[in-house]
């Protein structure tokens, strides 16, 4: 079955799919929203990202490597951005989308 070939990297999509709403509910609510902005903007494009490949993935998609690597570029813009925060959310989330970016690359390759 060709879902098992892709088992572990939906998996890690959608844990860090879970970790970047996640992390994007509690920096709205921070008491410096501007300063969480960037943050924000980036668990929800990652999180979409995420949802995509995963999609795609469950239907077997000739797009599966493509949009496996762009999610890759995109869970690794989301774990830096992530990376700069200190509060325990923002540091989970980085530690997702790094998971996830090292899914997606086994998948992309």
């Amino acid at each position: 079955m060709t879902r098992n070939r892709y088992a572990s990297c939906i998996q890690a999509c959608n844990a860090c799919a879970v970790a970047c709403e996640t992390c994007a509910a509690a920096c709205l609510r921070e008491p410096d929203l501007q300063h969480m902005a960037t943050c924000i903007t980036c668990d929800i494009d990652c999180a979409d990202m995420c949802r995509l490949a995963e999609r795609l993935m469950v239907r077997d998609s000739p797009l599966c490597d493509e949009i496996c690597r762009l999610c890759a570029l995109t869970c690794q813009a989301c774990a830096e951005e992530c990376s700069k925060h200190q509060k325990g959310h923002c540091q989970q989330c980085a530690k997702a989308c790094q998971h996830c970016v090292e899914a997606c690359e086994v998948m992309a390759a």
